[in-house]
């Protein structure tokens, strides 16, 4: 089964409104709607920059217990969460499918791991 849905921590996380941190979430998959809708948005038209934006927040489902995401608060991540997250889209959504679901031998905690960036031999 093709597993479209992944988990991740955030380097230093999300505060909201109430001074609740939250680190971990969750990010689907790209579709092409995806892509489409947001280079639709006259933000982008504006500011090419603001692609990454409207992409991570149509992909990501949920960042702690915040869901949906939407562009606001990935405005909102701290610049090195949001860079974390621009990074993981690209390895997920890779045409080659160097990213694969695993599990830590030790603790059981699952993981993505990207293959292309692993030393050979």
């Amino acid at each position: 089964m093709l597993q479209t849905e992944f988990e991740f921590t955030l380097p230093y996380g999300l505060v909201d409104d109430q001074g609740t941190l939250h680190r971990t979430g969750v990010m689907r998959l790209s579709t092409a709607l995806d892509e489409i809708e947001a280079m639709r948005d006259p933000r982008v038209r504006v500011n090419d920059a603001y692609l990454s934006v409207l992409l991570l927040s149509r992909v990501l489902l949920s960042i702690g217990d915040i869901a949906p995401v939407d562009a606001t608060t990935v405005e909102r991540l701290f610049s090195a969460d949001f860079v974390y997250l621009q990074e993981l889209f690209v390895r997920l959504n890779d045409v080659g499918g160097n990213v694969v679901d695993t599990a830590c031998p030790m603790c059981g905690h699952h993981f993505a791991l990207d293959l292309a960036a692993q030393p050979v031999g």
